[in-house]
């Protein structure tokens, strides 16, 4: 018999508690400011809130709520289009963990979901860390959205005990409960580009496996997700954490989290495709022939991460940053002169904003726009 596990602390809310968390949202002095900053007007605003009080459910609160403010106020706003691929493969009865590479803190997830709910797929649970609840109002908000937390930075034994935990929540959502789970490939956004799943996450989701190998991460349903913006999000201040760690030791805040989260919302991002790869079932059988549990793992990590790079949808300024990056014009044929000079003055922009070494900073921000076409190019061979 399957022994009974409390996830009360990373589960997100059940039906029976919307109403008090939403209730508690919005008497946050924090979330009002949140709400007068996407709304602006304050008749929008009431309306708003009366229509979050009249709402008792998850699948109400995403479906009347959330997904309209994500199409209305934040891709109308910051994208140019949101399109997708291979969705249309998948068995809309079916359960999946998609593993994708992290390039937005809120937004990775949330037009994943919103494309799924566009698809008629009931949306996805989201793993978020511990690290970017800041304030209870973002605990709540994410709860809200059936969001599960991630603990991270414990000791060695409550790491272990709390990656079990995590684990075993992941497995019995995706096996037991038919519910599809969201994570990224690694602990915080790829800063430059350079997108990789970290072996730690594969072996964190084989602590819950108590089968051979190849059942246990074959009933995972994995499926690989490319998550591609033409304009980077965040990619200046993400350059200039990169260079300040190289220079400085750089340790980030909470208020250098959050001050992302609102940025990713609203800077400009150009078009955004994502790509849906194939669920990794049959090629897991050929991973187990491998001699050890290690190796196994580190190939089916391969296997993803060729996904991710072959289905990225490569845009003009990833072949531009490639000729400037290099002084040559190879790539030419593949952007327009008025989409060459948008995407350096986007260069100069950031250079001229991160303090330190001009000609380090311009080098590490072509490189974050460079690397996923090095990566194509590898996993092609």
């Amino acid at each position: 018999m399957i022994p009974k596990i409390n996830f009360d602390d990373i589960r997100p809310f059940n039906d029976s508690e919307v109403d008090e968390h939403i209730q508690l949202l919005l008497q946050d002095a924090y979330f009002q400011h949140i709400l007068e900053y996407i709304f602006k007007d304050a008749e929008k605003i009431e309306k708003a809130k009366m229509i979050l009080s009249n709402i008792h459910t998850i699948k109400d609160l995403q479906f009347t709520f959330v997904y309209q403010l994500i199409d209305d106020l934040i891709l109308k706003r910051s994208t140019d289009g949101v399109t997708s691929s291979g969705l249309e493969q998948l068995d809309k009865n079916k359960s999946y963990l998609f593993i994708s590479n992290h390039r937005d803190i809120i937004l990775d997830s949330a037009i994943l979901n919103y494309l799924i709910v566009l698809e008629g797929m009931n949306t996805t649970e989201i793993a978020i860390g511990n690290n970017l609840l800041i304030g209870k109002w973002i605990e709540y908000a994410v709860k809200l959205n059936r969001a599960f937390v991630v603990r991270r930075n414990l000791p060695a034994r409550e790491m272990l005990m709390a990656s079990k935990k995590l684990s075993e929540y992941i497995r019995r959502n995706i096996t037991q409960k038919n519910n599809s789970v969201w994570i990224a490939q690694r602990e915080g956004r790829t800063k430059d580009g350079n997108d990789k799943t970290q072996i730690a996450l594969l072996k964190m989701l084989n602590l819950s496996n108590i089968k051979e190998y190849s059942e246990g991460f074959k009933e995972l349903q994995i499926v690989p997700l490319s998550i591609s913006y033409e304009i980077e999000p965040c990619g200046t201040s993400k350059v200039d954490e990169l260079y300040k760690r190289q220079t400085e030791g750089f340790e980030k805040t909470q208020e250098d989290d959050l001050r992302s989260m609102g940025h990713g919302l609203v800077n400009p991002k150009g078009r955004v495709h994502f790509a849906f790869g194939e669920p990794i079932i049959s090629q897991i059988d050929t991973f187990a022939k491998e001699t050890t549990i290690g190796e196994q793992i580190e190939k089916l990590g391969q296997h993803i991460d060729q996904q991710i790079y072959r289905n990225f949808k490569l845009w003009p300024n990833n072949y531009i940053a490639e000729d400037i990056l290099n002084g040559t014009s190879n790539n030419s044929d593949l952007y327009t002169e008025d989409q060459y000079n948008k995407f350096k003055n986007l260069l100069e922009k950031a250079v001229s904003e991160i303090q330190g070494d001009k000609e380090i900073i311009r080098s590490m921000f072509l490189q974050m726009y460079v690397n996923p076409i090095l990566n194509q190019r590898k996993s092609m061979n």
